[in-house]
């Protein structure tokens, strides 16, 4: 063969491969948001004023199965956000938050549910002279999380498509700095989206999926991080978390996990020590500041990466902080089948306690 021939035959099959798959695979929306800031906490009362606004202006690239994951969450969206929230009241100030997202379709693709993790800025933190009203976020960097619940009607005009629902809006720095009573707001949204997809848009599917279901393992996990008191300016301080739990994969989503934790957290050695000296006989000076409980979780993989949802219970607890019943959230990361890093937030109802940053193995 000529090497004439041989470059017109290499790029009709470029030509011919790059037809299978659509190109430019990817849409842009633009969201209004309209809001209400929940009373989640009585001492937030005197910040639910006005009605909070802003955009949400997103960017999604579309999946068509090419990984199981893909297929066994129906062809999901993955993308990063930017949410900006004005909350019309000065002493709250604005936030501008960036954001990575996931958007899961349900009802032939008309309904879609969009999970958000992502940092933000708030403009006006607390400050004992000039804000000392903002006892809802004590720091300028924030973690926040959005979830957004939609009617989603693509190509209604061409390419331009509609996004209307509703959203949940949370913004805290898990108590890294106080104060921190944190923000939660609920919103109507509505926004147009552009498609930019180019050629045919095709789904793989297996049609005999492999059995994810594995025998019982076990993990063993280190958290740390830094966090402080509600009691104002007794600072911050390193904790620790030990963690050794088993898990059950029952399929390729869902995981099923049991165990123990154990808890170091000097933030509470600091708090006993300022309550005992301030408070006469309200709780005693040698009080353990140490914690012990049990945990039950449940995690969602989305191919490496997975989502931990836990609640915990303190069968050993001295100090009556906060309540004895605990929940996590977060984000969890596979470098290997054995090693994970973690990133969650434990929480006491809606009193974040901390963000805690870890690595596991899993044996």
């Amino acid at each position: 063969m000529s090497q004439k021939w041989f470059y017109i035959f290499f790029f009709s099959c470029v030509t011919v491969f790059s037809q299978e798959k659509p190109t430019n695979n990817f849409t842009l929306d633009a969201q209004y948001y309209y809001g209400t800031l929940l009373r989640h906490n009585k001492n937030i009362a005197h910040l639910v004023r006005e009605h909070p606004i802003g955009f949400l202006v997103s960017y999604n690239h579309k999946t068509y199965g090419e990984k199981y994951w893909q297929q066994s969450y129906n062809y999901p969206d993955w993308g990063v956000s930017f949410l900006y929230q004005n909350f019309n009241y000065d002493v709250l100030g604005e936030d501008y938050g960036l954001y990575g997202h996931y958007n899961f379709y349900f009802l032939k693709r008309h309904l879609m549910l969009r999970l958000g993790q992502g940092i933000a800025y708030n403009t006006k933190p607390f400050d004992i002279e000039t804000n000392f009203k903002n006892i809802a976020y004590g720091s300028h960097l924030l973690a926040s999380t959005y979830i957004l619940l939609q009617f989603n009607k693509d190509h209604l005009i061409d390419r331009i498509g509609l996004n209307a629902g509703i959203s949940f809006v949370h913004h805290s720095n898990g108590s890294f700095k106080a104060p921190n009573s944190g923000t939660n707001a609920l919103g109507f949204n509505i926004g147009l989206k552009y498609d930019f997809t180019e050629g045919e848009e095709i789904y793989q599917k297996e049609e005999d999926p492999k059995d994810f279901s594995e025998k019982i393992k076990f993990n063993f996990l280190f958290r740390s991080g830094v966090n402080e008191s509600d009691y104002f300016n007794l600072g911050q301080h390193p904790f620790y978390v030990f963690t050794a739990y088993a898990d059950k994969r029952l399929n390729y989503q869902s995981t099923l996990q049991f165990g123990v934790e154990y808890f170091i957290s000097p933030f509470l050695e600091k708090e006993i020590e300022y309550i005992a000296a301030s408070f006469n006989n309200k709780v005693s000076p040698d009080t353990d500041y140490k914690r012990a409980a049990v945990m039950l979780g449940h995690e969602f993989r989305i191919g490496k990466m997975a989502i931990p949802t836990q609640l915990g219970y303190y069968f050993y607890w001295p100090y009556e902080y906060e309540s004895r019943v605990y929940s996590r959230v977060g984000v969890q990361y596979y470098l290997t089948e054995k090693l994970f890093g973690v990133a969650t937030v434990k929480t006491h109802a809606a009193n974040a306690e901390c963000i805690e940053f870890g690595i596991g193995v899993r044996i």
